[in-house]
């Protein structure tokens, strides 16, 4: 099977984000031996109608991401139908579905959303509004999925790349899951590259974790190399399956059927946002303090004057105290505080990814430990520091030693 990829968007044209559709989709495509002609990024002005005409007359399948939205420059189930010479109709499916999501807004431009060309398939959407589709134009097999990336990339793999393999009449072959946390999809690359290079790795990003695919040779042999990677990152930060750093401290939490509270300098309010992102929370997640300022981290939380005279904000004494003050304040199970700096300038004479955490416990139980975070700027040592604020609190809620797993972390 001959390929090629158009990915729509004006920001890459104009060099505000880069393409990394293009390159995973093609990525996955080879090791199902397709081979891929040709990438092209086209802005969101219509040029999608020339170039995809083009590509029909030399591909047997051509991926189109981007352009399902509802404005009027989202052009590409437009050019789609009439390329395959096909009228777009209302699926009944996709419009119930915008209904059950949007109510009322569902009426109007968003209706677009629901329109496909007539005979293709849909390709449902579980993280947006827009579904995907597929159908033929002539011989070609025309395959249309949403832009961003957090819709994008689940439908690819749960959806077209079972199409793909159903057309050339591929088995499948073994494939292990797992989810990374913390370690750079880079950085991750050139680790297990270095682990067994034979091995057939792939990495997808994904939002706070990373999935990683890992293929080839025996059951046996596999393993032992997930082990070794597994050595080289620390404890917890390697999990078998789809999994993520949030369920992970809600089923430990669930297990105990007990309650959370956060307290939250550096990471400035985004681990209570997270908690509270789940349907049901409520059981769970019983109140939080964004404590900036070492003020509100004395007056509110109760962290001593003389703590922060004598050790600063930025100490295993302040965060175990933090965690202390809100989980009485709450009157929770377990918390967790984070105390730390994100940069973009030193602070207290640390250095920025200088992070602590402190856990308390309603049986007495407090406990702090220290990561060291390596840097993309801010908003990097906040994502990093709420996905270990989960794992290292699930732990400490199983009673795990949290300072020998913190200790085990490598590549963070």
């Amino acid at each position: 099977m001959n390929a090629s990829i158009i990915v729509i968007g004006t920001e890459l044209t104009r060099g505000i984000i880069q393409d990394q559709h293009g390159s995973l989709i093609s990525r996955e495509l080879t090791h199902l031996g397709v081979h891929v002609s040709e990438i092209v990024a086209l802005p969101d002005d219509g040029t999608i109608e020339a170039v995809l005409g083009a590509l029909m007359r030399s591909s047997d399948m051509v991926i189109i991401t981007g352009g399902l939205g509802p404005t009027s420059d989202d052009m590409t189930r437009s050019v789609i139908a009439e390329a395959a010479g096909k009228k777009l109709v209302r699926d009944k499916e996709s419009w119930e579905f915008l209904v059950n999501k949007l109510g009322e807004k569902a009426y109007g431009a968003n209706s677009r959303q629901a329109m496909i060309p007539e005979g293709f398939s849909i390709i449902p959407n579980h993280n947006g509004t827009a579904p995907g589709f597929y159908g033929y134009g002539g011989s070609t097999l025309l395959v249309s999925l949403p832009g961003p990336p957090r819709e994008m990339h689940p439908m690819f793999y749960d959806s077209v790349i079972p199409l793909v393999k159903d057309k050339l009449d591929l088995k499948d072959a073994e494939r292990d899951e797992y989810t990374s946390f913390i370690t750079a999809e880079a950085k991750l690359e050139e680790l297990y590259e270095s682990v067994d290079p034979d091995l057939d790795w792939g990495t997808r990003f994904q939002d706070y974790r990373i999935s990683l695919y890992v293929s080839g040779k025996s059951r046996s042999e596999r393993d032992a190399a997930i082990g070794k990677l597994q050595s080289l990152i620390g404890k917890h930060r390697l999990e078998r399956g789809d999994s993520d750093a949030l369920s992970i401290l809600i089923d430990a939490l669930n297990e105990k059927n007990a309650t959370v509270s956060a307290a939250e300098s550096c990471s400035g309010g985004l681990i209570s946002e997270l908690l509270t992102s789940r349907p049901g929370s409520s059981r769970f997640m019983v109140g939080s303090v964004t404590s900036y300022a070492a003020s509100v981290k004395e007056h509110v939380l109760g962290v001593r004057k003389e703590t922060i005279e004598k050790f600063g904000t930025v100490s295993a004494e302040c965060a175990i105290e933090m965690a202390e003050g809100v989980r009485k304040l709450t009157s929770s199970d377990f918390s967790v505080s984070v105390t730390g700096v994100a940069g973009p300038d030193k602070d207290e004479g640390k250095d920025v990814g200088t992070v602590y955490f402190g856990f308390s416990s309603r049986d007495g139980r407090a406990e702090s430990v220290l990561l060291r975070f390596s840097s993309w700027g801010r908003e990097s040592i906040r994502r990093k520091a709420a996905v270990s604020a989960f794992l290292l609190l699930a732990s400490f809620i199983k009673g795990e030693d949290v300072a020998e797993i913190a200790g085990s972390w490598k590549q963070i």
